[in-house]
Parts: structure tokens; C-alpha cells; sequence
């Protein structure tokens, strides 16, 4: 239990420097978004780029990411279709349908992996799934939304091209999948600018709590209870549900589920500042759920540990 709150800890301050920058105006009133761009443009491509480089492609087709994505396919189409039913925004519901599924797996993922699977690498399919192909389909879906009516029908093929992080990740793809070995002094440049990430990031998160009333209140409230309830315990369950079908090992099935309890990832928000959607919702949302995260993760790790 004590790496679980490790991991935790480590988190919380480096949100808590964030705070502190917000409350004490250290940045400026140009310092969020000067981050965020950092973050959404230059550290997180080189991040992407570098992680899914030096992955094993072969680990994306590897059984208990079955389990993982299906969850994630589950909670994600889950909230996609009630946002639909209520006609909410697509940009909005495109944020919300995030909020639901995209777990922690980068700043979180690799601690808890670490110290409570005994294995980082674990971390990695989860990782490399939600850079390659959920993250991607997201941002275009983004991208397209309000202006697909008058864009013709080649550019919107190319959508997905605009993203830098969808870009880098798919460099990393054709590097992974080739076999090449990118010499060292070349791929360092993108190791230390991809450490810039998540800081940033989380720093952001915590810029955005200056100031922010309790979660739960306003038109957010519904829509950020809803992405709550299925990232925190719909997801875990189904991915539970799931690894019970697929005949998984204990340890397989500790991993699905650990890695399916883990809250929002903190990039949801750098994605709602950059488009400018359903900021309240991808913030309260990010909150609420790494803070409910913890006591769940502790019972799955009690339980099937």
C-alpha cells in the first residue's frame, strides 16, 4: 500500500508547485497557456515519439490489453452515447468520452506499475494504445468538429496529421516497427525535452485549481459525475469482468484492473485549453477522480494482489 500512496505523493506535490505558482501569479496571466502549449506542442511529441520508439510494437496485440481496452471501449462509448442522447456538444462530449477512459499511464501509471506490480513495463500497451489510436481519433474528432461542413473531403483525411502528438507517436511507430536504431545523441534531445512534459502538465492542473469552487456544481456537474462514476468504477470492473472471460493469470488480472482504476490523465486538460472546451468538466473531472482513485486502487491491490 505505501507505493501506492508513494506514487500518489509524488503527484499531489508537483500539482501542489502548480497551486502555488496560480495563487502567487508567478508565471502571469500568459504563464498557463505559454505551458500548455509547451506541453501540447514540443514536450509531449517528443515524449510520445521517444516512448513508443523504444516500445515493443508486439506487446499491443498481447492478451490482458484485450481486457484493458475493451474497458476502455466500454466507458468510452458508454458516455459517447448519453452525450449523444442529450445533445451535448461534440467537442464537449469528445472531452467527457476522455475524461471516462484515458487513464494516468504516463505520470501515475509508471510508479504504481513500478512499486505496486513490480514491473513498469506493464504500463506500456495501455500507453501505447491511448498515443496510437485513442488520442489520435480524439483530437481529430476535435478538430473536425464545427468546421467538417466546409472542409473538403481530402483535408479531412489529413486531420489527424495537424496533431503534433499524433505525429510523433506515429514517427515512433514506423522507428518501433523497423527495427532502427535511433544513434543516442539523436534521441536524447527528445528524452530530455519529453521530460518537460509531465511537470508541465501537472503544474497546469494546478494553476487551473486557483480559484475553482468545490467540483460538482454548475451545468458541469452531471457530465463530470457521470465521466467519474465510469472512469472510477466502471472501468475497472468491466476490465475485471473482462480478464475473468479472457482466463487471465492473477498477476494479468492485478495489472488489467490496477491499470483500469487509475484516474484521468492530466493531458485531458491540455487538450480542453488548447480547444477550448469543457475546461470545468476536464478539470473537476481530473480531480475528483485521482482523489477516489487512491482508496480504489488500495482495495484492488488488497483484494487480488
Amino acid at each position: 500500500m505505501t507505493s501506492v500512496v508513494t506514487g500518489f505523493a509524488v503527484i499531489v506535490s508537483i500539482i501542489a508547485i502548480g497551486y502555488l505558482l496560480g495563487r502567487t501569479e508567478l508565471l502571469g496571466p500568459a504563464g498557463p497557456m505559454v505551458l500548455t502549449r509547451l506541453a501540447f506542442w514540443v514536450a509531449s511529441p517528443a515524449l510520445m515519439f521517444h516512448t513508443v520508439a523504444e516500445a515493443d510494437l508486439g506487446v499491443i496485440v498481447a492478451q490482458p490489453l484485450i481486457a484493458t481496452g475493451g474497458s476502455v471501449v466500454v466507458v468510452m462509448a458508454a458516455f459517447a452515447l448519453i452525450g449523444w442522447w442529450r445533445r451535448w456538444d461534440v467537442s464537449y462530449t469528445a472531452l467527457g468520452v476522455l475524461c471516462s477512459g484515458l487513464v494516468n499511464a504516463g505520470n501515475l501509471g509508471i510508479p504504481i506499475a513500478a512499486y505496486v506490480l513490480g514491473d513498469a513495463s506493464l504500463v506500456a500497451p495501455i500507453l501505447l494504445m491511448q498515443s496510437i489510436v485513442i488520442v489520435p481519433v480524439a483530437l481529430t474528432v476535435l478538430d473536425l468538429a464545427g468546421r467538417a461542413a466546409s472542409m473538403p473531403v481530402w483535408r479531412r483525411f489529413l486531420t489527424p496529421l495537424q496533431s503534433p502528438i499524433t505525429v510523433a507517436s506515429l514517427a515512433g511507430v514506423v522507428v518501433a516497427a523497423t527495427g532502427v536504431t535511433v544513434p543516442e545523441p539523436l534521441m536524447e534531445p527528445f528524452v530530455l525535452v519529453g521530460a518537460i512534459s509531465i511537470p508541465s502538465v501537472l503544474m497546469v492542473f494546478g494553476i487551473s485549481l486557483r480559484g475553482s469552487s468545490l467540483p460538482g456544481r454548475g451545468p458541469d456537474g452531471g457530465p463530470m459525475a457521470l465521466a467519474v462514476g465510469l472512469k472510477t468504477l466502471v472501468h475497472p470492473a468491466v476490465a475485471y469482468g473482462l480478464g475473468l472471460a479472457l482466463d487471465l493469470s492473477s498477476a494479468e488480472l492485478l495489472a488489467v484492473v490496477v491499470l483500469s482504476a487509475l484516474p484521468t490523465a492530466q493531458n485531458a486538460l491540455t487538450f480542453a485549453l488548447r480547444y477550448g472546451h469543457a475546461q470545468v468538466l476536464v478539470r473537476e473531472a481530473i480531480l475528483v477522480t485521482t482523489v477516489l482513485s487512491l482508496p480504489v486502487l488500495v482495495v484492488v491491490a488488497a483484494l487480488l494482489k
